[in-house]
């Protein structure tokens, strides 16, 4: 499978949070491949944005991976329960991610419902509720701490691809959507960097 390029992921972070949507998010597990197409992501800048992690270039233990070559995999725990995903951007040493807030099951949902729910039957709410959110979609995949600071450009086992084609899929119906952006999500201890416009989500137009 194509993979995204390094190069990609070492751009402007809120670029790369926009570009990403639509992309093709793969998980190999136990020798089974999931596929999700990404429809939500949150940007995060240290050197500007009090929510993020490593605002100020704050470097702990947890905040390193942040500083890590673009293209590589932070994986953290919040609550203590919840595992987010996020993809390191811009150059080494300059502190950026994309947060992975939601996406579609495309192949694999099998798995996926089995690490969310267990047996438990499937509803159209459980259905809607299965990716969209970031713990969410961790579990779904089963990423944890294992996976932080992953390659996901020569990585097999968690890694992004630009198209189905790519990422070994049929090309499905064209359906038109649109990007919209908003404020990030449970930011608001980040004074003014709660209303930076860096979520972005992907919105399905009906035809007029």
């Amino acid at each position: 499978m194509a993979r995204l390029s390094q190069e990609f992921y070492n751009r402007d972070t809120v670029q790369v949070a926009r570009e990403l949507l639509g992309k093709y998010l793969v998980r190999v597990l136990d020798g089974e491949t999931l596929i999700c197409r990404i429809t939500e992501t949150e940007a995060y800048i240290g050197r500007c944005d009090k929510a993020c992690h490593a605002y100020n270039y704050k470097k702990t233990e947890r905040t390193s991976a942040l500083f890590q070559p673009p293209g590589r995999a932070y994986v953290y725990l919040i609550y203590g329960m919840h595992h987010c995903l996020n993809f390191v951007t811009e150059p080494q040493d300059e502190p950026a991610a994309v947060l992975i807030r939601g996406a579609q099951p495309v192949s694999g949902m099998d798995a996926m419902w089995r690490a969310r729910y267990g047996e438990k039957t499937v509803t159209p709410q459980r259905l809607r509720a299965l990716l969209n959110g970031p713990g969410k979609l961790c579990q779904a995949l089963s990423i944890t701490k294992h996976e932080n600071r992953l390659d996901l450009v020569t990585g097999e086992t968690l890694f992004v691809c630009d198209s189905p084609e790519d990422a070994g899929l049929p090309c499905p119906a064209p359906i038109h959507e649109i990007i919209r952006s908003g404020p990030r999500i449970g930011v608001d201890y980040a004074e003014e960097a709660r209303d930076f416009p860096w979520r972005f989500w992907l919105e399905t137009e009906e035809p007029k």
